[in-house]
């Protein structure tokens, strides 16, 4: 069975793309498919080439990364996104995260720690750059809820808050359905209705939520 795993390397700096590509050259089970130099191209190849990663910069001209998140994540739902840039905006990070990013790393990381982030975000796990994580959950707990979000919050039901509790704490789905002792398929609906109820659209966004609402200790 062939385990490649496909990557499309969305970036406009040529000298950054070819250096991408030559340390994911060096991993054998990594394979440049494609190369796009600003957001429409990566969303065309991600319809054509249904890749299992995109590394992709934030700006871009013509389309940049933030305006094709949604997009490509329409094209390719099962296509992982990670966000590479030199950005460390509180509010891009957010955008990213609510558009559907699997994880955000700034290029000013080592090598080790994107590769790091894209077993991350292969795996299933967000990744979060360690340089903002403090900065976004920082940002979260600043956040008083309102009467909207409280409203929000009295909608969950009580295995929904013991689902996002341990979606919080990092367990995985498999995980999670032994020990409520229920099915994965389950879990899954239930993170799925945590998602729509919350208006939240991914994993690291309900783990700054459970945080917030202090169902977990940082």
């Amino acid at each position: 069975m062939d385990d490649t795993i496909k990557i499309v390397v969305a970036e406009d700096h040529i000298i950054v793309r070819d250096g991408i590509k030559a340390l994911i050259g060096a991993e054998p089970r990594f394979a440049i498919v494609g190369e796009a130099q600003n957001g429409f191209e990566a969303i065309q190849l991600a319809g054509k080439l249904k890749p299992d990663l995109i590394l992709m910069d934030l700006t871009m001209p013509r389309m940049n990364g933030m305006e094709s998140i949604e997009e490509i994540k329409s094209a390719s739902p099962n296509t992982k996104i990670l966000i590479l840039t030199v950005h460390k905006i509180e509010e891009y990070v957010y955008a990213c995260l609510q558009a559907g990013a699997d994880g955000y790393l700034l290029k000013k990381s080592s090598c080790e720690e994107l590769m790091n982030a894209i077993h991350h975000v292969l795996s299933g796990e967000p990744y979060l750059d360690p340089g903002i994580s403090d900065t976004i959950i920082a940002g979260y707990l600043k956040r008083k809820p309102g009467a909207s979000e409280k409203s929000r919050r009295s909608t969950l039901t009580k295995r929904e808050r013991e689902v996002l509790k341990l979606i919080a704490e990092g367990y995985k789905n498999e995980e999670i359905a032994k020990y409520l002792f229920i099915s994965a398929s389950t879990v899954e609906t239930h993170r799925d209705n945590l998602m729509k109820k919350l208006d939240l659209h991914n994993i690291a966004a309900l783990t700054a939520y459970a945080i917030d609402q202090g169902l977990i200790c940082r």
